[in-house]
Formats: C-alpha cells, sequence, structure tokens
C-alpha cells in the first residue's frame, strides 16, 4: 500500500492535493487542503480534479486553497471547526435568546457564510 493518498475519482491515480466535503443543509461543497487524514464521508482530489469541480445547479463550491495557509490544519483549526458545527447544531431559538435579540459584531470575524464564519487570523 502506497503512503501517498490518491484522487478519489474513478481511474485516476495521481496523488491527492485537496479535500472535498458537502454541507448538505446549506447546499455548498467546500474544497479546502488536504486533509490529516482520510475521511470516510470526504472525497480527497488531485490538482487537476480540484481546478475543474463543479456543483449541481442551485449548490455553491466555497475553496479554502490559499497559497499562504499552513498545508496541516492546527489544533485552533480543529477548534474553530468544532466550535462552528456545535454552533450550527444548536436550536434557532436558544442561539437567538443567548445574544438579547441582537447578535453582537465580534471584530475576529471577516466574512459569514451561512453557519460558516471566516475569521481575522490573530497575528493580524
Amino acid at each position: 500500500m502506497s503512503p501517498v493518498r490518491r484522487c478519489s475519482r474513478t481511474a485516476c491515480g495521481r496523488p491527492a492535493v485537496a479535500t472535498l466535503t458537502y454541507v448538505y443543509a446549506d447546499s455548498t461543497a467546500v474544497l479546502g487542503p488536504l486533509a490529516t487524514y482520510a475521511e470516510p464521508h470526504c472525497y480527497d482530489l488531485c490538482a487537476e480534479h480540484s481546478e475543474r469541480l463543479t456543483a449541481p445547479r442551485g449548490w455553491e463550491v466555497v475553496r479554502l486553497l490559499d497559497g499562504s495557509a499552513p498545508a496541516r490544519p492546527s489544533g485552533d483549526d480543529l477548534e474553530a471547526l468544532a466550535n462552528a458545527v456545535r454552533e450550527a447544531a444548536r436550536p434557532q431559538e436558544r442561539a437567538a435568546g443567548a445574544g438579547g435579540g441582537g447578535r453582537a459584531a465580534d471584530p475576529m470575524e471577516v466574512a459569514r457564510r451561512g453557519h460558516l464564519r471566516v475569521l481575522r487570523s490573530p497575528d493580524n
């Protein structure tokens, strides 16, 4: 068995460089850097297939490929992902009640897409 992960596309043997996952509730496909390890519900893609990726009509593709980002997720990345999943799983009435009727602006938040947030780096 080869230690290099291969593209998940049928008949493609090229090395994987990106990981694709889906957020079905938001009709969003998320393409990011290669995950630390293979997940059963994610797809590893080679450079060619990740560049040509398209989503079904009505779906959005979020590309998180950034050359300046670290190649492997850090502990902070995993914690932020876990917090985002917990926040999305909370019932809406509890989430609205906790904020006092209006959500305070987070100075670290750069953008929001559904329940996913883009946060500013603490170094900047």
